[in-house]
């Protein structure tokens, strides 16, 4: 899958977006290494803390489809601006996605590519118990 396509599925899904705090719609597409793509869009809650990113909701159907079997090779963003995943999400894909490439674009704009490495740089990567 081309990175032009998988944004257009995270561009596509951005439209379930459901908003009515922030007015930010997020869409995101993770590919897996088999060529199974997953969505998710953003939803808020009244209680801020049960809100869920885009990006946090297409990995978890990934992993809940069983996406980390296979690995997961790409992590498309997309917003009106191309706003950057948050914190939270920046720590879920270290975790479940540690090696994918991550895409991200303003909605019909162009498409930047980064590593979780440099977006959360010296992340926390001890899972270790003591």
């Amino acid at each position: 899958m081309t990175d032009e396509a998988l944004i257009m599925a995270a561009e596509d899904v951005r439209k379930n977006a459901h908003a009515p705090f922030s007015g930010l719609h997020v869409g995101a597409a993770v590919l897996d290494a088999t060529g199974n793509v997953y969505v998710g869009s953003n939803v808020e809650n009244a209680s801020y803390g049960l809100t869920i990113c885009a990006e946090r909701t297409a990995l978890f159907s990934a992993v809940t489809h069983g996406a980390l079997a296979h690995g997961i090779v790409k992590v498309a963003v997309v917003t009106k601006n191309g706003d950057m995943p948050c914190g939270a999400c920046r720590q879920v894909l270290l975790e479940l996605a540690p090696r994918a490439e991550i895409l991200v674009a303003a909605s019909g704009g162009p498409i930047r590519l980064f590593k979780i490495t440099d977006l959360l740089p010296e992340a926390f990567e001890n899972f270790e118990a003591d």
